[in-house]
């Protein structure tokens, strides 16, 4: 419960601002696509997700607890050394970018795009909530992404915590909609961001590449993110591209 409820607050109070300043327009000269949402797609998008989050999400955490607590999960004193949670959570990040990025180019091919993964796709104009609204079975197969290499290590309940704040923050960020100067994205190498994850959303599903979740190593490993290079090229040397037009 206590995942949960961190889960819960994590994701609407950094998902929710984005809604609000997609409806008053602020800061629109960050926004990635021109056309918005209306208020009905937004709606619509909230109370998915909160029949998704408690019909899903949260049997789906107490049915994994004894798992984890079967591979050496802990929540008592002592708490890990910082050097223990770093390594943990680089290592999470790197091998949930590889099991992420085959899971969702799997998620891209006809049938199961068809009747899985384009729900997630719904949203052609991604704002933060979107981030984790998808069919129940992509929830639970991309969901294993997140939580296989917790549950490999058998981490403390506070390393836990922090990668799945860690986790939250950085997919309702991928697909807030909003290219800012502070993002991540401009100052980290191999970050994926904002403006990544968007134009995978913008083309339609054949042709859009950019299957990466939080480091982009390996759709560039893969060449898959080709498209999405060579748009940023031509915008680079001012060459006009109209990308709404083949949005889905």
């Amino acid at each position: 419960m206590g995942s949960f409820l961190l889960h819960e607050s994590v994701f609407f109070l950094s998902g929710l601002p984005f809604i609000y300043l997609e409806r008053a327009g602020l800061l629109s000269k960050y926004k990635i696509q021109t056309k918005n949402n209306t208020s009905t797609a937004q709606e619509k998008c909230i109370t998915r997700l909160l029949l998704y989050h408690f019909s899903v999400n949260l049997p789906l955490m107490i049915v994994s607890y004894p798992v984890f607590r079967c591979m050496g999960m802990r929540s008592s004193l002592p708490l890990p050394s910082w050097k223990v949670v770093l390594t943990q959570i680089i290592f999470y990040f790197i091998l949930e970018d590889f099991v992420f990025y085959w899971g969702h180019r799997v998620l891209h091919t006809k049938w199961l795009y068809k009747h899985v993964h384009s729900v997630h796709h719904e949203y052609a104009t991604p704002f933060g909530l979107t981030s984790e609204y998808a069919h129940p079975a992509e929830i639970l197969f991309l969901g294993f992404a997140t939580i296989v290499g917790p549950a490999i290590t058998g981490p403390h309940l506070i390393t836990l915590w922090l990668w799945m704040v860690l986790r939250v923050l950085e997919t309702v960020e991928a697909h807030c909609g909003y290219h800012f100067p502070w993002s991540l994205s401009n100052f980290l190498p191999l970050y994926g961001g904002a403006d990544f994850h968007d134009y995978h959303h913008r083309f339609l599903y054949t042709k859009s590449g950019n299957y990466s979740s939080t480091f982009i190593y390996m759709d560039w490993i893969f060449g898959t993110d080709k498209g999405y290079r060579k748009l940023k090229a031509l915008k680079h040397n001012g060459v006009g591209v109209e990308d709404d037009s083949k949005q889905t």
